[in-house]
């Protein structure tokens, strides 16, 4: 059993692994409550996807092969399926113990296959829920899919309110749907913390900026997280899980990564995918840089080579 969560991680594809692995492994004391409830919630959240039509054959993570997570964050609401708001893409191979990144602009102009249109990437969920937005997401980028986790953004705030308030640094002064934050650490309750992701508009940075905001948050959600002793705050963390998440890793799958997989954090490259923005019909949409996207195309790949 691990003890202590490590020092901060870097990206988000750990952060949600080690948030997982955490409700597994985190606090040894309630060691069978713990991998009693963590394989029932696992179980629970557990969704199927096609095999990626990017591989010849099937990863095996039990022989260290480098994989591929696409995080799919989601803004679902009542009687509405969604948009795939946060797209992180990442690739880890515990070999060259490499990450690498790129988050994909809600608004990027791309094909969605089984629909037959271009479109905006985040309408891909909308229109086809996880599958579609994983074909799409391969399609953009030319790279397989392996594994995703697919979070409702509501969720944030019952998390954070289950944890007692979060931590995040905050690199300059906004108001928004009603709360102030200002420059540097400052502590959120639940609704604060919705409310610090959401933002786009003010960031000087746009989307790019909301999405380091949201990284904030998760990780602040670690870091409060390990530090977890009540019997109480986890069982309501699991229900938080199982109601806010959907992911096609097993219990084997995750025990493996948390295992083999987690060196992978000793270097960590991060891109930003260039473009412009442009109108189509009066339509808002991200016009991803040719170059840029086949640069980054690549890079992505060979950390993928074994």
């Amino acid at each position: 059993m691990r003890n202590k969560r490590k020092k901060k991680k870097k990206t988000v594809l750990l952060m949600f692994l080690i948030f997982v692995g955490l409700f597994a492994f985190g606090t040894s004391g309630y060691a069978y409550y713990l991998w009693h409830k963590a394989t029932s919630t696992i179980a629970s959240i557990h969704e199927n996807i096609g095999d990626s039509k990017k591989r010849d054959s099937a990863v095996d993570i039990n022989k260290k092969d480098p994989i591929s997570i696409l995080i799919i964050g989601v803004d679902e609401r009542s009687n509405d399926i969604g948009r795939a708001d946060t797209l992180i893409y990442m690739t880890v191979n515990p070999k060259t113990k490499t990450t690498e990144m790129v988050s994909i602009p809600r608004d990027t102009y791309t094909k969605i296959p089984g629909k037959g249109t271009m479109d905006k990437i985040n309408h891909s969920f909308a229109f086809g829920g996880a599958q579609m937005t994983v074909d799409t997401v391969e399609n953009f980028l030319n790279v397989p899919v392996d594994y995703f986790v697919k979070v409702n953004m509501e969720s944030y705030r019952d998390i954070v309110d289950t944890l007692g308030g979060i931590t995040v640094n905050s690199y300059f002064s906004f108001s928004y749907d009603g709360f102030s934050f200002g420059k540097g650490k400052i502590t959120l309750n639940g609704k604060e913390a919705l409310a610090y992701t959401r933002m786009r508009k003010q960031d000087p940075r746009g989307d790019f900026g909301r999405q380091d905001r949201q990284r904030q948050v998760i990780q602040g959600i670690i870091n409060k997280g390990a530090r977890i002793s009540s019997v109480t705050k986890l069982g309501n963390m699991f229900k938080v899980v199982e109601d806010n998440m959907k992911t096609n890793f097993t219990f084997d799958d995750i025990w493996e990564i948390q295992s083999n997989y987690k060196d992978a954090r000793t270097h960590v490259k991060q891109h930003d995918l260039k473009g412009e923005g442009t109108k189509i019909n009066g339509i808002y949409y991200y016009q991803a840089d040719e170059n840029a996207l086949s640069k980054i195309t690549k890079e992505l790949n060979e950390n993928l080579d074994s």
